[in-house]
């Protein structure tokens, strides 16, 4: 009920704030991941093969009742090893994730396992608790707030996020939009995959900027997980180590 009243409070606030935020522009992030901290405890000899740290870029284009964050591409990189043995190569999947706060429209392009999913929903909230802390981010002051998340039975994550209330609601990287102004930084378990924004740009949109995802196949959020989730237990148990972004 606490999330339904938020949803709905911050919903009136989107509509009643239009005439104040009325930008539009793109934010830039990057997205580092600390891969080590993902391998398993028995697999410790896999850091000889992966890097410690990823970072990928991608783009928030935004105008007053649409979003579009998406991956930056990017140029084929040198595969990591020791020089002697097994070598990786990592490439980013391509992932596409538009929001329309008018209705909540909730839409999600997301490369998996070599297939293209369409996933079609609605805006889901976060329980997002507030703290007292502010710092600046790109010359905007932000404030806190966080809450822990369980994005897969028995795995928790701890969300911290800065957002400021200079920019628009519903504005973040991922499925991090919830929040009554423009997140700017989120940090997820102290490090092991932290978003900042690197780049601040209000300006009128090109017609590239902001496209509404579409083809793949068309499914819901929660079927989604649960392919995920089969293909993720599929690997582990052939010993598999899986490195998510």
């Amino acid at each position: 009920m606490k999330r339904l009243l938020l949803l709905a409070g911050l919903l009136v606030g989107v509509l009643a704030m239009q005439t104040v935020f009325a930008q539009s522009g793109v934010i830039t992030y990057d997205m580092k991941i600390n891969l080590h901290r993902r391998i398993p405890a028995d697999r410790q000899e896999m850091k000889a093969m992966i890097p410690e740290y990823r970072t990928t870029k991608f783009t928030l284009a935004f105008n007053q009742d649409e979003s579009l964050y998406k991956s930056v591409p990017e140029e084929e990189e040198e595969p990591f090893g020791n020089g002697g043995g097994v070598q990786m190569r990592f490439n980013t999947p391509k992932t596409e994730t538009y929001v329309r706060t008018s209705d909540m429209k909730f839409l999600q392009k997301q490369d998996f396992m070599g297939k293209e999913y369409l996933i079609d929903d609605s805006v889901k909230t976060s329980p997002w608790k507030f703290g007292t802390e502010t710092k600046t981010i790109q010359g905007y002051v932000c404030k806190q707030a966080y809450y822990t998340a369980e994005p897969r039975p028995n795995v928790k994550e701890e969300i911290t996020a800065w957002y400021t209330e200079s920019i628009r609601p519903f504005l973040g990287p991922e499925q991090f939009h919830s929040l009554p102004g423009a997140v700017l930084a989120v940090d997820v378990n102290n490090g092991e995959r932290v978003y900042v924004a690197q780049k601040v740009e209000l300006r009128e949109l090109k017609k590239s900027d902001l496209k509404i995802p579409s083809g793949g196949q068309k499914i819901n959020r929660q079927n989604y997980r649960t392919i995920v989730e089969e293909q993720m237990k599929k690997m582990n148990a052939n010993g598999g180590v899986i490195i998510r972004n």
